[in-house]
């Protein structure tokens, strides 16, 4: 793609996306631009603009992308947080395509059990349960991301209910989506003075960093759609992770699994589903559907927040990151990648490629006692105020023989209380051990005070989690004994 100046701008020529069945062509249009903005400018007024965020629904579009075995789908996704570069030949259903001539399903439920009332948010809900609809996965949390404003939620919660009662029989959709090619073909993309750039493997990534040192990259576009979303940041050159095959890859191998930085959330939450429960746990809470489906595991530490969800379960779990440049690649543990605030240890010409989970316990554990907290305004769909992740392994006396203790919210990056690691090991698993270090764990971290918690807040929260994290684990084991006897 790159060798071939030709080539690339026939590509350029024929950039265009399908929405609702018609193909639009785009020309010189800025490719930061939302997938919202764009659908209203062009008539398509039904998607809304609510918190231009990710957190309402109400701008919710339905995508034609990959499911977890390679098949074609719809994903629901906001269409406020997508750039245009993202969706170039791809296809898109919108609240306005759904009828088709007569109403679907999920609107016909809507209408039925009076899940409207002043419709604002409604298109949301009805592509949230279209997607789902297709999927035979109609419930309560395929509309988790969805924020209704003056109905209130029982009709709504009544039409999905209804809706999941009918198997989808062949229609124009069903046949659209078996004649559909989600796979992702190579793209450079110009408008406004800006450049999109698609490539397809990992190759092509960097040679495309050597030739635009300055590019930001972009996989789902969860976090960096803030950006464009309120217009706060001009981006001259963007190179899209989305389509690259090294970075989609999921291995499960007996004493290990490698997630590429590109795979979507949602499909680690259903290939992996009873791996690590920690892992499933953070997930349930991560945001919601539609940001599932095009955040990335890559993004979500590559952007080093404090408070993002999966770094503390990546380190009580001593994940490794594996990166990659023009000069070769290399690991490191998750540990160490993290340098301050919003900065880490991956260099201007890098890429993050995967990232490493290990299977294996320490050797000599009896049983391994992990899971994950998350603390919030709301329970999904929220920034956390404090998240936290633990792994004990014990041997069979009950005696800790490795302990991590992992945190976001609580300091500029996500962090191990390292010392209190160290004082657990070889200690008994026990509440006198828990009351031992609680003390020490209020102090470990020196967070900020801000709108979502006070300093001393957080500091409790980081003790009392390791309190409920011990109650939890041992009426579970209780009740293990219980069963077995």
């Amino acid at each position: 793609m790159l060798a071939d100046e030709a080539v690339t701008q026939e590509i350029e020529r024929q950039a265009s996306l399908t929405i609702d069945g018609k193909q639009t062509r785009l020309q010189e249009v800025s490719p930061t631009l939302t997938l919202l903005e764009y659908l209203r400018l062009k008539g398509y007024v039904g998607t809304k603009e609510g918190c231009a965020d990710g957190d309402c629904g109400a701008c919710t579009v339905a995508l034609v992308g990959k499911n977890p075995n390679g098949q074609p789908h719809y994903q629901a996704v906001n269409s406020c947080l997508i750039p245009l570069g993202a969706v170039v030949g791809r296809e898109i259903i919108t609240v306005e395509g759904v009828a088709n001539g007569s109403l679907h399903p999920v609107q016909a439920a809507m209408v039925e059990t009076g899940g409207s009332q002043c419709g604002y948010c409604t298109p949301g809900f009805i592509m949230s349960l279209f997607a789902a609809y297709y999927d035979r996965k109609v419930d309560d949390a395929c509309v988790e991301g969805n924020l209704c404003r003056c109905t209130g939620y029982l009709p709504i919660r009544r039409a999905a209910q209804q809706v999941a009662q009918e198997l989808p029989g062949e229609d124009h959709f069903s046949q659209q989506l078996a004649q559909s090619t989600p796979d992702l073909a190579p793209l450079s993309y110009q408008g406004n003075q800006q450049q999109f750039h698609r490539p397809t493997s990992l190759p092509q990534v960097l040679e495309l960093f050597q030739q635009y040192p300055d590019a930001e990259l972009i996989a789902g576009g969860t976090d960096l759609g803030l950006e464009f979303s309120h217009h706060r940041k001009h981006i001259s050159v963007l190179i899209s992770l989305e389509a690259v095959t090294e970075l989609q890859q999921l291995q499960q191998m007996p004493e290990w699994v490698e997630i590429g930085a590109a795979v979507p959330l949602s499909h680690i939450e259903e290939t992996l589903r009873g791996t690590f429960p920690a892992l499933d746990e953070m997930l349930y809470w991560f945001a919601a559907r539609q940001v599932r489906n095009r955040a990335t595991i890559g993004g979500n530490i590559g952007t080093a927040s404090p408070i993002g969800d999966l770094p503390p379960v990546l380190l009580a779990l001593d994940a490794e990151v594996r990166l990659a440049s023009a000069n070769g690649e290399r690991v490191l543990p998750l540990a160490n990648f993290f340098k301050g605030y919003r900065q880490t240890e991956r260099q201007p010409n890098e890429v993050i490629v995967s990232v490493k989970i290990p299977k294996t316990w320490t050797p000599g554990s009896a049983v391994r006692l992990s899971q994950s907290y998350k603390v919030g305004k709301r329970g999904t769909d929220d920034i956390s105020i404090v998240a936290a992740t633990f792994t004990i392994d014990l041997d069979d006396r009950q005696h800790i023989l490795h302990a991590r203790l992992a945190y976001g919210g609580v300091a500029a990056t996500p962090a191990r209380a390292i010392a209190v690691e160290e004082m657990l090991v070889g200690k008994p698993w026990n509440l006198a051990t828990v009351q031992q270090v609680k003390p020490i764990l209020r102090t470990t971290f020196t967070p900020l005070t801000d709108l979502r918690g006070s300093a001393e807040y957080r500091q409790l929260l980081v003790a009392n989690l390791f309190e409920k994290f011990f109650v939890e684990m041992a009426d579970a084991m209780s009740d293990l004994a219980e069963v077995s006897q």
